[in-house]
């Protein structure tokens, strides 16, 4: 066998052959990535996570986690589940949970979350805005049960 092939089957994406303890193998979740030195334009779209370590320019909307690594370069509109930014982003940012700026994240452009973090050192130009998530109207909460005997 390979050492290719070795390395396939220990990340169980080669070979049929269970493995040595006969367990079934956990499927492996893989998400995006823009590898350092890598310039990568267009749409990314769907569900999982995303990171960019080179630069993209575009479109991103996933429902999942979008990490921009230290020293790449964003320009493209977010949205996404979470965001965290240890590089350059300029676009609009949409988060549902968080949008997180590390100490070497900068960021210019619109940025709308439920929550939102800035480490020291981090850079933000534009608009913030915080917004809670929106609460279920008096009828759609749950009223307690009342049983008649």
């Amino acid at each position: 066998m390979s050492p290719f092939a070795a390395v396939l089957r220990f990340l169980g994406l080669g070979g049929d052959a269970p493995p040595a303890d006969g367990r079934p193998r956990p499927p492996i979740a893989l998400g995006g990535l823009v590898g350092e030195g890598l310039v990568m334009k267009g749409e990314v779209s769907g569900e999982g996570d995303f990171q960019v370590l080179g630069k993209f320019e575009g479109e991103i909307m996933l429902t999942g986690t979008v990490h921009v690594g230290e020293g790449a370069e964003v320009d493209a509109n977010i949205s996404a589940t979470a965001i965290v930014i240890a590089g350059i982003v300029r676009g609009n940012l949409s988060a549902s949970t968080r949008v997180e700026i590390l100490p070497t994240g900068t960021l210019t452009g619109t940025l709308k979350s439920g929550s939102f973090t800035a480490a020291e050192g981090a850079t933000v130009k534009g608009e913030v805005w915080v917004e809670r998530p929106a609460r279920p109207a008096l009828a759609e909460r749950a009223a307690p049960s009342v049983t008649a005997r």
